[in-house]
This record gives C-alpha cells, structure tokens and sequence, in this order.
C-alpha cells in the first residue's frame, strides 16, 4: 500500500502506532486502556490529533524545533527537488546545498569558519568532544583531555552526551557513564549559591576555575555550556559571568563550545544565543531549528585555528578528523536548512521574536504578579519560562505535578505548552515556553490565557 499523506485511515493509524510504536519519554502502561495521540497534520502554529483536536503549539513540536512553523511548502518542495537531483554521498566528499549551506551559515557566524554535518544535535556534540580528544592526543601527549560541563545544563541522549548533562533523573540508570566529564556548579542566580549579592555572575564563573585548578589545568581541554540552560530551566546567565567564563577559558589555554542545540536559528532574537553576549566560541553545536525539523541536520562549526589542527601532510596517518557521519552525507538536510534561513530573513523573524519575546514576558510577569506560586520569570526571545515555588521566600519548588496538571488543562483548551521533564531530583518545577519564531500578539495572548485559566482553578491564591 502507498503512503498518502492526504488520506489518513486515522483510527487505523492509531490502532498501529498503539501496537508497534514506542514513544519518546512516555511511560506506556496507560495506553492498555487510552489511545495514544497521533499528530496528523500541522499548518503555521497548529497542529491537529486523529482524533480531529486542534492545538496552538507553544513548544514548537514540542522540543523547541519547528521555527518557522508547520506547512512551509517551500522548504518541503526544495528538498524534494535536491532528492530527486542528489538524494545523498557520503560527505567524504561534498554536495552542492551543504556548500551553499555552509556558506550561509558561516556568513552568520563571524569568527568561525567550518562546518561538520552530521544528523542530531547528540551526535553534533560527540563530534566537538572527539575533536577536543584528538587535539589533546596531538598537541598533549593525551593530558588535556577532560570536558567540563555545567549543572542543570543538557547535552544529549547518547551515554556520552549524558556524560555530560548536569541532570541527574536524565542521567539515573544509565551510567556507568564516559570517564573525563566533570560537572561545573549552575548559574541560576534566582537559587544563588550565596544568597543576594551583587557580583554572582563573576562568582558563578569562578566556581569554573576552582573546578579547573582542582582537576589539574593541564588536564582539561574544553568547556561545554549552553548559552541559555534550556531543559534545565530556562537560565539566563547573569552579568558579567560570559566575560569571565571567556578570561578563564583563554588563562588555561581551554576551548569554549557552545551548545546552541536549542537557542539556535533565532530562538532568542539573534541567529545564536551566544551573540547577546559578546562569546567569541571555539566551537558551536546546533540542530532543532537548524531546517525546523523538515529534514535532520546538525552542525559542528569551528574556528579555522580548530580545523587547522587536523592538517598534516598525507604520511601523518593518524592526523586528520577520522570521524564520519552517515547521514552527515544526506542533502535533504542543507537543502531545507537553506530555504529555513530564507525564510527568517525574508520574514524579518529576529525582530519578531525580539518584539514577540517583550509581549510574552510582559504577559508572564503579570501573571506573576497574579500567582503567589510563580517565585521566578525568566528568558530570551520567543524563548521563556517561569518556576513554580510553595513559598516565595524559601523559594521550595513544588510537586512536578503542578506543571504536570498544569500542561494538562492547557491540554484540553487546545494548548500545548511544555515542562521541565524528569530532569531533576527537586527542581521539575518549570514551565517552558518555545513558540515559533512566526508567532503572533494573539498568539501569545492565547497561549498565556490558557495557563492563567488553568492557574485559576489549580493554584489559585489565597
């Protein structure tokens, strides 16, 4: 039988995804008496279930991924263009639209100059890693070998990328885990390590130093972090901390990446996350809105003084990158990245998301002043969440099933929002908002109603 995307039997497709499919992050045992959902079709910021349910997505296909919206038929038709002309080669050798692709990117990205495709933003990080690993074998004798990462920050579902996440419910039951990751402390300023004091973001960046002198600066190779902490809260870093993340990194001779697997592709207002911050990276990992989920790509890119360290005469056998990606190879990813780009520049979506961002936090903050239970805002861009707390003062979080009950009722409004997810021991107590870059005023009004409707009647004040 052939697929037809336009006729859907869609009571038999949830009959055969119910008996073969296994979802991503869901305890399954409910579904012997419930239907699981099935998403049939998405157009601009909707998406409807089988069942003929309509929702304003908030969360972008619910992992911060489909920027520019659904139904783009631009995107969609130049990938089936590059597939018919040249559906894949390994990248051993290049194609036309990772080219092109590489190009744009790079136009977008001063400083840097390469880019490595692989097909997620796991895998893109692993690449950077082995990149840090080859170098401290070359230039090192293999003694700078170790990755820091940061607490509550996350990195990827490989056990390597979970190596370096900084969630412990993420990480519980999988480990052992990949030796040479160290965790670095967060730099949540709402739960500051030292209570209210003017300098946190120097002090959170100099717990970074103190971890670096303690493992041995000789032994350390590179500095991973998020330049917003996504799932693990929506943290913003505070003043001064990206300064002196950077003066410590050049002190100890460290190479900074930067995951920007979430923030990227004008999430927060700036192609990347890291440009609200005067980062100069070594390397930058991206995916999700890389083509807004219309084809899997992720990117590797770094500095050309990066690349040159892999270049040797050809008797150097073990010398360059001996990496590959499979589907790295593929050109449906470039093409659809390409038009995505189009698309935010056309539509000017940067200034959007800066206009849109100000409305929603606006609108977040006055829900806040509405709710007791709300202790923190926080965010960038189209790219926002708040923390929900018994008290105000203690700043105790609350039961993850608050949020849980609260993406519930949104649920049935026909809202989708999202939640920090199994993550933490304590801390599942926020709600993450990621609309598309596209979103409207009403859109975020309609989106902000609902949680203030299900607010109303789960955690009213007294």
């Amino acid at each position: 039988m052939t697929y037809d995307a336009k006729n859907i039997d869609a009571a038999k497709a949830v009959a055969t995804d119910k008996k073969h499919v296994w979802h991503h992050l869901t305890q399954h045992k409910p579904f012997e008496q419930n239907d699981p959902m099935v998403i049939v079709k998405g157009e601009g910021m909707r998406v409807w279930d089988a069942k003929g349910n309509e929702y304003l997505d908030a969360v972008s296909g619910a992992v911060w991924t489909v920027n520019v919206g659904y139904g783009r038929t631009e995107i969609a038709d130049a990938v089936r263009d590059q597939l018919v002309t040249l559906n894949y080669f390994a990248q051993t050798a290049g194609n036309v639209p990772a080219a092109l692709f590489a190009e744009k990117l790079i136009d977008k990205m001063p400083g840097m100059s390469r880019v490595y495709y692989s097909n997620s933003g796991s895998e893109a990080n692993e690449k950077a890693w082995k990149i840090v690993r080859q170098i401290a074998e070359k230039k090192y004798g293999g003694k700078k070998y170790k990755v820091l990462y940061r607490e509550r920050d996350y990195h990827g579902t490989t056990i390597t990328a979970l190596s370096a996440t900084g969630q412990y419910e993420r990480k519980n039951q999988y480990g052992p885990f990949t030796p040479g990751f160290v965790e670095v402390p967060h730099c949540c300023e709402y739960r500051s390590q030292w209570g209210d004091v003017d300098d946190y973001g120097i002090r959170a960046a100099n717990e970074i130093e103190k971890v670096i002198l303690a493992e041995g600066p000789e032994t350390v190779g590179a500095l991973c972090l998020e330049p917003i902490t996504a799932g693990g809260g929506v943290i913003e870093p505070p003043q001064g901390y990206w300064d002196r993340v950077q003066e410590i990194c050049k002190q100890y001779d460290i190479l900074l990446h930067i995951d920007e697997v979430v923030c990227g592709l004008g999430r927060t207002g700036k192609w990347f996350g890291y440009q609200h911050y005067g980062v100069k990276p070594d390397m930058v990992t991206m995916a999700k809105g890389v083509a807004s989920g219309y084809a899997a790509i992720s990117c590797t890119v770094t500095t050309e003084e990066v690349f040159e360290a892999f270049k040797e005469d050809d008797d150097a056998r073990m010398g360059y990158f001996r990496d590959i990606s499979t589907f790295g190879g593929c050109t449906a990813g470039p093409a659809a990245a390409l038009v995505n780009m189009e698309i935010i520049e056309r539509e000017n979506l940067l200034e959007n998301v800066t206009h849109m961002g100000e409305h929603l936090m606006g609108r977040l903050n006055g829900l806040k002043a509405k709710y007791d239970v709300i202790g923190d805002v926080r965010g960038k861009g189209l790219f926002a969440g708040f923390e929900l707390v018994k008290d105000r003062v203690s700043k105790e979080p609350v039961d993850e099933s608050l949020p849980i009950a609260i993406g519930a009722d949104c649920m049935k409004q026909g809202v989708i929002i999202g939640r920090t997810n199994r993550s933490f021991r304590e801390f599942n107590n926020t709600i993450c908002l990621s609309p598309a870059l596209i979103a409207t005023q009403a859109d975020i009004d309609a989106i902000v109603d609902a949680i203030d409707s299900a607010m109303s009647r789960l955690c009213p004040n007294d």
